[in-house]
């Protein structure tokens, strides 16, 4: 009799599995679970992201590992789910979330550097943004004005800490230049000659057949249009500590979840300690870091602030990829805090964007806004714009 039992179970569990197998193909939990190993998933995570996958109705649970359509499908379901629970959610959810972003980065990334790289100036769009470094005398910001056949004409590179004319003819210089989605590149040339392209003065240079290309950003980075507040990070108070009263006001132009640019109203530095807070669906958000660089956009009296962030929370360090690959809640943002009235209406009346970023008027030290030039005084107490 036990034999006899024995038996009708074996038959089945082969039955449940060449049932399964049959429904979905491919996707029967043995295949699964070998392709969720390869991804560098545990036994235990396996389980729940087939159970994800079919709780989300996959036909084949199998090609959530080979589109990122699917993986971001469920992705959405498990962060809908997290957000429900509120404050009840465990911290294994938080950390099991945590590895499926890791995972999605690396997808994102070896989608990156599939196909998508150059190799020589020829590639270069025009109105690439560059770099440009002359030994024993500085960094200069340049763009691409026009790429022909024959060479490459840059606009005359530009440095605030140089007023003089300097003349450019045989200057040997190294550019380098970020591509969006790719790396960052760096060659060798020499200014054939100074010139005037599409009205711009400009520098004339020879193409390069050879680029070097150097480390894959470590993160993506997406272009976001937010307003947040930014706050100096001063010693003895938690970095991540959410601000309960408004900072100086400021525009988040792009965000990662190793960093991200600030645009504020009047000059800074680089080097200081700063955070940006500002909300993600109803998440708040605060990113501590380091001021990495500066660009000064003398015109506009505003600066491009790049902060690389600290070591996140864990939950916090989740709401971003949310941002970046489309997986957070549909929820409206709100900065979470009350904006001040008048701050927030100067600024919608000044806000005469026209689709860029960088076209977004924010207020800046002495533009007669009281609102703004008492948080500026309070907050900053001088320190921080110029």
């Amino acid at each position: 009799m036990p034999i006899v039992i024995t038996v009708i179970i074996a038959f089945g569990v082969v039955f449940y599995f060449y049932s399964r197998s049959k429904k979905n193909n491919k996707g029967n939990w043995v295949q699964f679970l070998a392709k969720s190993k390869e991804a560098g998933f545990s036994i235990k995570e396996s389980e729940m992201l087939f159970q994800l996958a079919t709780q989300n109705n996959l036909e084949n649970p199998c090609t959530m590992f080979e589109s990122h359509n699917q993986f971001d499908y469920c992705l959405r379901a498990l962060v809908k789910t997290i957000n429900s629970a509120g404050s009840n959610a465990d911290q294994g959810a938080h950390d099991f979330l945590s590895r499926l972003y890791d995972y999605r980065k690396r997808i994102e990334n070896k989608k990156a550097s599939s196909g998508n790289s150059i190799i020589n100036t020829y590639q270069i769009k025009e109105g690439q943004f560059l770099k440009v470094l002359v030994a024993g005398t500085g960094v200069f910001q340049s763009q691409v004005v026009k790429n022909t056949n024959q060479y490459l004409v840059i606009s005359r590179p530009a440095n605030s800490k140089y007023t003089s004319t300097m003349s450019w003819f045989r200057t040997k210089i190294s550019v380098y230049f970020w591509r969006e989605d790719d790396a960052g590149y760096v060659f060798d040339s020499e200014v054939l000659d100074e010139v005037f392209s599409k009205g711009v003065p400009s520098l004339k240079i020879p193409h390069c057949e050879s680029l070097f290309r150097t480390q894959q950003r470590k993160s993506k980075r997406v272009k976001i249009n937010k307003t947040a507040y930014l706050y100096l990070v001063t010693d003895g108070e938690p970095s991540h500590k959410i601000e309960s009263e408004p900072g100086i006001i400021c525009f988040l132009e792009d965000i990662s979840e190793t960093g991200c640019a600030v645009t504020v109203g009047g000059k800074a530095d680089s080097d200081m300690r700063v955070k940006v807070q500002f909300g993600i669906g109803n998440s708040p958000v605060c990113m501590a870091g380091t001021v990495r660089s500066t660009t000064f956009k003398e015109d506009k009296n505003r600066s491009v602030l790049r902060i690389e962030a600290d070591v996140l929370p864990i939950k916090t360090r989740n709401v971003i990829p949310g941002e970046i690959y489309n997986t957070s809640a549909d929820d409206d943002d709100e900065l979470p805090f009350r904006v001040l009235d008048d701050e927030a209406a100067n600024f919608a009346d000044q806000n005469v964007s026209s689709g860029s970023a960088a076209n977004v008027n924010i207020p800046a030290a002495g533009s007669g806004d009281s609102a703004f030039e008492d948080a500026f005084s309070e907050t900053m107490s001088g320190k921080f714009i110029k």
